[in-house]
């Protein structure tokens, strides 16, 4: 028998595929913007036709994140949004170049994120990773002056690098030059591939040096590709909830999580976010089991693999490992 919700939110969990911008809190806007905020401005709808109109729901909480202070609080509010449901350790990610309009520098837009997390960490207990976000539509030249601001914080709580946006209108063959030089600042990185219809995004990705792959839907059916992310053990960063929003595929029916777990491909289940998706960490290991029949095996698995190809040091990552198989191992015996 599958695991009750209660039970599901309280076992330790790890979460790698979130952004910052999508996941503040409704409380937390409303208190910088001072007003009500409804749900029809902070959620996607569900007739949501593709990535392009999910990414129209950014603009009103990246208003929220242009003061130093207000980007402490995104930090401690994401942590605070973690412990409310035992996520034990959580890699979040935000593009530091949407929040200089008031003038912040982007070293200084990471440190107030960074202050905010590990004000969390230190009250909750939440270990943590930043991952910066080159964004596709911008000219290199901005998101390697970004990058190269965010190499300085490398070991310091920033632990990686990715590439977002639209990746329709920007295939990644576009970038293979801008990720050479990212490997050449020692800055390992994950990178959005593969969440519209594209396996060769996946592949130009993993080409580049990608040590995880954000959604990568497309490798659904592509067991050359699956055999390569296993062998070398690049991690697949589902997001349920967000992949049918976005309609990375067409149907409950077409979702890959069984096949690339029955691939052994090194598959997480993450929330990518939190308020745009409108669910929690919880509420997609729930979906999961009821949707596409995973097991309670199964998401203990998920989330091994969740720490496996973490950015984290090897120190935490033996720390999160024995905490998760003490858990497991406990949750059996009930």
């Amino acid at each position: 028998m599958d695991m009750q919700h209660d039970q599901l939110k309280q076992m330790p969990k790890v979460e790698l595929h979130c952004h910052l911008d999508g996941s503040l809190s409704p409380g937390l806007m409303r208190a910088v913007l001072g007003r009500q905020v409804p749900d029809t401005e902070l959620m996607v709808a569900p007739e949501c036709r593709n990535l392009a109109e999910y990414l129209e729901k950014f603009s009103l909480p990246l208003s929220c994140m242009q003061t130093a202070e207000w980007l402490r609080l995104a930090g401690y509010d994401f942590i605070r949004s973690c412990a409310a449901e035992n996520v034990c350790y959580a890699e979040v990610r935000f593009a530091p170049q949407f929040s200089r309009e008031c003038g912040l520098s982007e070293a200084e837009v990471i440190q107030a994120v960074l202050d905010g997390l590990e004000q969390g960490r230190q009250e909750f207990g939440i270990l943590y990773g930043v991952i910066v976000c080159a964004m596709r539509h911008l000219p290199e030249e901005e998101n390697l002056a970004m990058l190269g601001a965010a190499s300085e914080f490398l070991g310091k709580g920033v632990c990686a690098a990715d590439l977002a946006g639209n990746e329709a209108a920007y295939p990644m063959a576009d970038f293979m030059g801008l990720f050479e030089k990212v490997a050449a600042m020692g800055m390992p990185f994950t990178l959005h591939a593969g969440e519209c219809g594209s396996a060769q995004n996946i592949r130009d990705a993993i080409a580049a040096g990608a040590r995880r792959i954000g959604h990568g839907i497309a490798m659904r059916g592509d067991d050359g590709l699956q055999a390569l992310c296993r062998e070398r053990e690049i991690g697949i960063e589902l997001c349920p909830h967000s992949n049918l929003q976005t309609r990375a595929v067409a149907s409950e029916a077409e979702y890959p999580l069984i096949e690339f777990l029955q691939a052994g491909v090194p598959v997480t289940v993450n929330t990518d976010n939190r308020t745009v998706s409108g669910c929690t960490l919880t509420d997609e290991y729930a979906f999961v089991q009821k949707q596409w029949g995973v097991t309670d095996a199964q998401l203990w698995q998920l989330t091994e693999n969740a720490v496996r190809v973490s950015f984290a040091d090897e120190k935490t990552k033996v720390r999160l490992m024995e905490k998760i198989r003490q858990a497991g191992m406990e949750a059996e015996t009930i």
